[in-house]
């Protein structure tokens, strides 16, 4: 992951992350971005779990281009709000979104085209607080949003980039679409002939993949269907924590500057209380041609 966040998230680069909502939360890859100190971050995303909130309190952010920042059990972002309201720990840019704008925007920068048309937002102060977004003849123009990179955790990728993901998705695709380039962290490092047994599942193509990083618990606390429960004392925890200045600075220490990667992250961590435990598999599909 060091590697990846080095070669791949430069200073001033406009990053996805968090796409699938409240699972697959890519943490590990935001806790490298803060252990490397890179600056002036835009973060891109839809209803952005506490991911957010940690880079902005760590000073890595500039503009979020978002739905929502938050804790989403615990409800505000601590670290988000002083930023927005105090300039702490610096002044942050806000282009607000709906959940479904930001995919309109990333779906526009997919398709190659400056914008794209809705009837949703009219009548919002979205309308009044993102220069991005502009009502005419009726419409609702939303321009394109063009991540530098997407960085997404999966259950499963092989060496070459193939990903394959269950459960919620959000706007993974998209963004992985729009994005120049797309950094996979995964649950389990697999075969080729693992993904491609079940082509449909791919949620990219490989082509757009430029880092491939075998990071079990890389989207702790959030959710991995199939591996992980979402962590909601951890969550709990992040929470009281960054109350204060002082308090999300001990935090970060702790759990981030503290902690050299993220096996020894996950080390500290009561895995066995968050491990799924019972298996639902799903029913084979027969992809036979002849």
């Amino acid at each position: 992951m060091a590697e990846a966040i080095e070669r791949f998230v430069p200073d001033g680069a406009t990053v996805a992350m968090g796409l699938a909502l409240e699972p697959l939360i890519p943490f590990a890859a935001g806790h490298e971005m803060t252990r490397q100190r890179r600056r002036d971050l835009e973060l891109v995303g839809p209803i952005s779990d506490a991911l957010f909130d940690q880079l902005i309190g760590a000073g890595c952010v500039r503009r979020v281009t978002a739905a929502w920042v938050g804790n989403v059990s615990e409800g505000l972002g601590h670290c988000y709000r002083r930023a927005c309201e105090h300039g702490i720990p610096r002044p942050l840019e806000v282009h607000d979104h709906s959940n479904f704008s930001i995919s309109l925007a990333l779906w526009a920068a997919a398709w190659n085209v400056p914008s794209l048309p809705t009837r949703a937002l009219l009548g919002s102060d979205i309308l009044r607080t993102n220069p991005g977004i502009e009502s005419k003849d009726g419409l609702v123009h939303v321009d394109a949003v063009q991540p530098d990179v997407a960085i997404v955790h999966v259950q499963r990728a092989d060496a070459m980039g193939r990903a394959h993901a269950w459960g919620p998705l959000g706007i993974s695709e998209e963004a992985g679409l729009a994005a120049k380039r797309v950094i996979v962290s995964c649950e389990e490092l697999v075969d080729a002939s693992v993904t491609l047994s079940d082509p449909n599942r791919i949620l990219l193509p490989e082509t757009k993949v430029v880092g491939v990083v075998h990071e079990p618990g890389g989207a702790h606390p959030s959710p991995v269907q199939g591996y992980f429960r979402r962590d909601h004392a951890f969550y709990r925890h992040y929470a009281e924590r960054s109350r204060s200045v002082e308090g999300f600075n001990a935090w970060l220490e702790e759990w981030v500057m503290g902690v050299s990667d993220r096996s020894s992250y996950m080390k500290r961590i009561d895995v066995d209380s968050i491990r799924i435990r019972h298996q639902r598999l799903a029913a084979p599909a027969d992809f036979g041609d002849e």
